[in-house]
């Protein structure tokens, strides 16, 4: 097998784990940096070690349009291409592919569809979802699926859990790549009789790892949260389990309890280039005038560079003068806490306090909101 799990600790749900793959192991509960174009931006691979990022996002839909799956297995694969000797996550592009994409037609087939980049016709199927992962090389490759957003109706839902079992069977007879483990995911919002449903079709077919896709579409934090504890308990024990795209400080904690193993967003790094500070005493918008003056760090005690090395007032400075400089070092600081967030999470689980952990921090940001 491409990848081991092993949960070593719980407290309530809450589990504490090790995910080894070929490019070394993870501790988990995890969150992965979102690196959608073959690089985190801004942010060079060591800037991402300097803060313990463990293991990264790549996108199908993204590399597939530019420069291309051939071109990057041509000159050695995602690792190499982007210069990250750790593991790599790729998804299967099919929420680009709705969100993103122009045109698009949807049937079992696959879905066709115009680039936004240029408009030139496309098509991703099942098996080229595949495909496109295999030549990119990365240790975690995800199933193509159809995600419906949260205001959509009954039936297109169900369809589109249907049409998910459907290309994740396909996707599972179109992969044969030993040292790449592929993930499913589970459709369905927050209807929990279709989750459970696309959840027992997607786990008779045995796959290593899976995903939770559809949350975080529109249909508002208290839904998510209320669903999530039951759409993870659905989830094989023994296998570990993502909850794609969702990525605010309070809802990875709401994943963690629920027994969610992984998380990937991109609002660390998209705000850090807007300007807005994640700390455990709030956000701050460094584009503030109150901050012009203040030689204190970012965030006192975070260890990352940015906060080591300069002030608020010159964070302020850089955003003003429209320096390239300040979502940089935004960014890793934002990357910073949302790892030591993960890490503090592990610890809290081992020592069987996740409660009072999860309790302190919810209380720290609602205070500061």
């Amino acid at each position: 097998m491409s990848i081991t799990f092993t949960v070593l600790d719980r407290d309530q749900q809450a589990r504490a784990g090790l995910l080894t793959t070929p490019h070394g192991s993870v501790e988990t509960p995890v969150f992965m940096p979102v690196g959608t174009q073959a690089t985190v931006k801004g942010l060079t691979p060591d800037m991402l070690r300097s803060v313990s990022a463990q293991i990264l996002l790549g996108n199908t839909y993204h590399l597939t349009l530019r420069p291309g799956d051939e071109l990057i297995a041509e000159l050695g694969g995602l690792h190499r291409f982007m210069g990250w000797d750790r593991p790599i996550l790729t998804d299967s592009g099919g929420f680009q592919v709705f969100s993103l994409a122009t045109q698009v037609k949807i049937n079992d087939h696959g879905a066709s569809f115009r680039s936004h980049i240029d408009g030139s016709p496309l098509e991703l199927t099942p098996e080229r979802a595949v495909e496109i992962q295999q030549n990119l090389g990365s240790d975690i490759a995800m199933v193509l699926d159809q995600c419906p957003p949260a205001d959509a109706g009954p039936d297109v839902i169900r369809a589109a859990v249907a049409r998910s079992i459907l290309w994740a069977e396909r996707c599972k007879r179109h992969h044969t790549r030993a040292d790449q483990a592929l993930f499913a995911i589970v459709q369905g919002g927050t209807n929990l009789d279709l989750r459970s449903e696309c959840t027992r079709e997607l786990v008779e077919m045995d796959f290593p790892g899976y995903a939770l896709g559809g949350f975080s579409v529109g249909e508002g934090p208290p839904a998510m949260h209320a669903a999530l504890p039951t759409c993870a308990g659905l989830l094989p024990d023994h296998k570990p389990r993502y909850l794609m795209g969702v990525g605010r400080p309070e809802d990875l904690l709401a994943g963690v309890a629920a027994g969610i193993d992984m998380f990937d967003c991109v609002m660390p790094t998209r705000n850090g280039r807007n300007a807005l500070a994640f700390t455990d005493a709030g956000p701050l918008r460094l584009r503030n005038a109150i901050h012009r003056r203040d030689p204190a760090p970012v965030e006192s005690g975070c260890p990352c560079y940015c906060c080591t090395t300069f002030s608020r007032g010159y964070l302020h400075h850089l955003f003003a003068a429209d320096e390239m400089l300040g979502p940089t070092l935004l960014s890793l600081h934002n990357l910073s806490f949302y790892l030591r967030l993960m890490a503090g999470a592990r610890e809290a689980i081992r020592a069987g306090l996740f409660a009072t952990f999860r309790a302190e921090r919810l209380a720290r940001w609602d205070s500061a909101s």
